[in-house]
């Protein structure tokens, strides 16, 4: 079992240089990352996205032509749920209060 998410972490890497291959940008790549850690972390991290800030963020941030953008944000989603089922004690503490920081900033959140 301790080998799954190294085998999740090198899919995810293989699919996400394969995206960049097709055109998809770095930027990209990024926002949906780091979109995707944020989302999936909601429910482990008692939290409640206000869902229109969610579209107002990538209305900001994502290009209207970016394909790529939505299938990569919910490989991270999935990818960053299956690692968030090990994490525990004062990982989960530092985990959250970022991620409560960042959807603070990012005005996710009140």
């Amino acid at each position: 079992m301790k080998m799954m998410p190294k085998v999740l972490t090198a899919f995810t890497a293989i699919v996400l240089l394969m995206s960049a291959a097709k055109g998809d940008s770095l930027k990209s790549m990024t926002v949906a990352s780091e979109l995707g850690a944020i989302i999936a972390s909601e429910e482990f991290c008692d939290l409640a996205f206000d869902q229109a800030a969610i579209e107002a963020f990538i209305e900001k941030h994502v290009d209207a032509a970016d394909t790529g953008f939505a299938p990569t944000m919910n490989m991270m989603v999935e990818s960053q749920k299956f690692q968030l089922n090990e994490m525990k004690g004062s990982a989960k503490t530092a985990h959250c209060a970022q991620i409560r920081r960042s959807a603070k900033v990012n005005h996710l959140i009140q």
